[in-house]
């Protein structure tokens, strides 16, 4: 006779695919079987470096640093704090003051948004570290309600902090720019971008590593931080 007390059914929730050092080379090897361009990037230009970062709230603060200025402005500033700070936490930051912040090269903008950053994470708002398990629209969802985040900083953080392996930044200038090279379609829009970047998935971070290896090759960008 059947027992009668069904155990419930067991959600089983999928932990989010991530590339690591291991096999990072197989990825990209797998991208450029599959797309001619991608094939020649890497036989032209070598392997990117893998490009990941800790989950961590320096990480974030480096992000928001980077946005919209070049990346040499951006580690300027990140370089200043850290001799500031030495470690880069986030109940240290808060007792630091608007000059403090501004001798560190940060703009008035820059500043309400790594606070806001802070206060969220202090306050458990936010936990870096429940959001390296959780699905990407949740991430999403978490830090665009932090006034400063949106989707570019996500996007970036998702790739390199997360090492999500299905991110396409289509809001990053150097991403759109270096496609826009290599595929010969200089006037594609967003909309093109994300059609065309369909081809790649679920390997999209690895693709967009690929033509930022070309884009910085090709503008002989030093990036050092």
């Amino acid at each position: 006779m059947a027992n009668s007390k069904q155990k419930p059914d067991t959600v089983l929730i999928k932990a989010p695919e991530r590339f690591t050092e291991e096999r990072f080379h197989l990825l990209c090897d797998e991208l450029a079987s599959r797309d001619e361009s991608l094939r020649r990037i890497i036989r032209d230009h070598g392997y990117p470096p893998l490009w990941v970062r800790t989950n961590s709230f320096a990480t974030l603060v480096l992000t928001i640093l980077e946005q919209q200025v070049s990346l040499a402005s951006a580690y300027a500033a990140f370089k200043k704090l850290k001799e500031r700070m030495g470690t880069i936490l986030p109940e240290a930051f808060l007792k630091l003051d608007d000059e403090a912040l501004r001798l560190c090269y940060f703009s008035r903008q820059k500043i309400i948004y790594t606070r806001e950053l802070a206060n969220a994470i202090v306050s458990g708002q936010i936990s870096l570290r429940k959001l390296y398990h959780q699905d990407e629209e949740t991430v999403r969802t978490t830090l665009k309600k932090i006034k400063g985040i949106g989707d570019w900083t996500v996007d970036i953080y998702l790739l390199h902090a997360l090492r999500r392996t299905n991110v396409f930044p289509v809001g990053d200038l150097a991403l759109v720019n270096a496609i826009k090279s290599v595929k010969e379609c200089p006037s594609a829009t967003k909309e093109d971008l994300v059609a065309l970047s369909a081809s790649w998935k679920p390997y999209r971070s690895i693709a967009s590593m690929l033509f930022w290896h070309y884009y910085i090759k090709k503008k002989n960008i030093r990036l050092v931080h």
